[in-house]
């Protein structure tokens, strides 16, 4: 019997915990002042709302181009995402302010890449949608050029998707080297999900790596969105078959 509770205790995904509900502290900072920066001096826009899963943990895995990216991805997949962010960061006037009532939460520049590993875990432990800049830092031409497997492991450890997520013109408003923002659109498109590797292995993790790279790169490609563009895709992303998946 004691084994049994046992294998039901450990069985129990962390997906299907509640999720953390929005502080007001965030609801005003996403309405407030997100949204009039994002709507109205970026012109933004989002498509594919409908495949961001409204309960649960998750992996939010996306490009990254500028400091703007962090408010602006949680805002518009509506929802709130912890996202793990250089302290630094959280020094810069107003800017501290507002990503940390986003959800973001600091990582020492010189912290082991186990100690940022476990802390992402337990925000995923509490349900949370958890945010991956999957080249780690900002890219000047805002795509993804190097990803690293930091991702794919958050979701091997947790048992949760990976959600891609695409920011288009980030770069271009506000990226790396500029001093003032230029006020051009920025949009976001959101990918369908991808299953958690199938294990920890190097090879399931660049395969869940290289298929979030491929899909934010192909909606990137697909350019700024119009009207007729506003539906969510229906068809999931489905990953090749791992050559360590048990059931081969």
């Amino acid at each position: 019997m004691r084994r049994v509770l046992r294998r039901r205790q450990r069985a129990e995904p962390p997906a299907l915990l509640s999720t953390p509900k929005p502080s007001l502290t965030y609801r005003l900072i996403s309405y407030l002042l997100v949204f009039p920066i994002y709507r109205l001096l970026f012109r933004g826009r989002t498509a594919g709302n409908a495949n961001v899963p409204g309960e649960g943990a998750l992996v939010v895995v996306a490009n990254h181009g500028s400091h703007l990216d962090p408010p602006l991805l949680g805002h518009a997949l509506g929802r709130p995402v912890a996202f793990m962010a250089k302290a630094e960061l959280f020094r810069v006037p107003l800017l501290g302010a507002i990503i940390r009532a986003c959800g973001a939460y600091p990582v020492s520049r010189g912290a082991s890449d186990r100690e940022a590993i476990r802390t992402a875990t337990d925000r995923l432990q509490e349900g949370w949608a958890t945010g991956v800049f999957i080249d780690g830092s900002r890219q000047s031409d805002g795509r993804v050029n190097a990803p690293q497997a930091g991702a794919a492991l958050l979701a091997a450890r947790a048992g949760v998707p990976l959600l891609p997520v695409a920011i288009i013109n980030s770069h271009r408003a506000l990226g790396p080297g500029q001093s003032s923002p230029r006020l051009v659109p920025v949009h976001i498109r959101i990918g369908t999900p991808i299953p958690p590797p199938a294990s920890r292995r190097r090879p399931d993790l660049e395969a869940t790596t290289q298929a979030c790279q491929e899909q934010i790169n192909q909606l990137l490609d697909q350019g700024l969105i119009n009207g007729r563009q506003l539906a969510p895709a229906k068809e999931p992303a489905v990953l090749p078959p791992s050559s360590s998946d048990p059931g081969r």
